[in-house]
């Protein structure tokens, strides 16, 4: 008989499986624990009357008819539509309540993401989200997004700021798990550390500095030397203490820091 009932839910478990390959589901329909402030569609099968929209009040409660006040906040939709549907049996108003719980608006568990991110905005939070899911919930990294990312998260009533390195999660083999998130989180991307390079160089202008990235790959960046450039008159401007620019000498090897400003000269001949 064990068997019986372990066989049945796998039967219902891969049935589900199979509708979610083939059928898309909104983000609104993950699956989320309901908090403060969210929107619930509320029905009773087979009792249009009791069709309610409800939004959960700050003490994380709704009111539903016949039954009064439910808890919701901290629950998922199906526990939700158990409690109610317990609550309409034991009342004895319904005999067999099959209750459907729909969360129309996902207020509570939200998470900012904002700065140099394709698409900043605000995108709903299950309880598996990681920082790699909000980054793609986001379309990606800006092209001049840098790839570390600070995430500001309240502890006992003061934020906390996480800084991230995107990259090591976005390219990790390890298997680790990825910085999981809160409610309440918010997520900066900020610009990309820049370097500058102007004067005989095919496409000059402003670059993010990507990892070991020196001055010879920064020529590279720029598109190469034009005919009348040389490698032999290259000038690079740093940002002294004080903030400002001083002539700096470097090899090719040497790398190039945040804010350099590489300039090319004309060949004497």
């Amino acid at each position: 008989m064990l068997t019986n009932v372990k066989f049945h839910w796998f039967d219902k478990r891969y049935l589900l499986l199979m509708v979610l390959l083939v059928l898309p589901i909104p983000q609104t329909m993950a699956a989320y624990n309901i908090g403060p402030d969210d929107l619930l569609h509320i029905s009773v099968f087979g009792y249009e009357d009791l069709k309610t929209e409800s939004r959960v009040s700050a003490d994380g409660k709704i009111t539903f008819p016949l039954i009064g006040e439910v808890a919701a906040s901290g629950k998922s939709s199906m526990e939700l539509e158990e409690a109610i549907a317990v609550r309409l049996i034991e009342g004895g108003f319904i005999h067999d309540a099959q209750v459907t719980v729909t969360i129309a608006e996902h207020i509570s568990q939200q998470v900012s993401v904002l700065g140099y991110v394709n698409r900043p905005g605000r995108y709903p939070l299950d309880s598996n989200s990681s920082i790699v899911d909000l980054i793609a919930m986001a379309e990606g990294i800006a092209p001049l997004g840098d790839h570390k990312a600070v995430v500001t998260r309240m502890v006992d009533g003061k934020p906390r700021k996480h800084e991230l390195n995107l990259r090591a999660y976005l390219e990790d083999q390890s298997g680790a798990s990825p910085f999981k998130m809160q409610q309440g989180d918010q997520v900066y991307v900020p610009k990309a550390p820049m370097f500058y390079i102007y004067g005989e160089v095919q496409h000059p202008g402003g670059y993010p500095i990507e990892p070991q990235t020196s001055v010879l790959k920064a020529l590279s960046i720029g598109g190469g030397l034009t005919l009348r450039g040389t490698d032999n008159s290259i000038v690079v401007k740093r940002k002294a203490e004080n903030g400002a620019l001083q002539e700096t000498d470097v090899e090719l090897a040497d790398p190039v820091l945040r804010d350099d400003v590489i300039y090319v000269g004309e060949r004497w001949f």
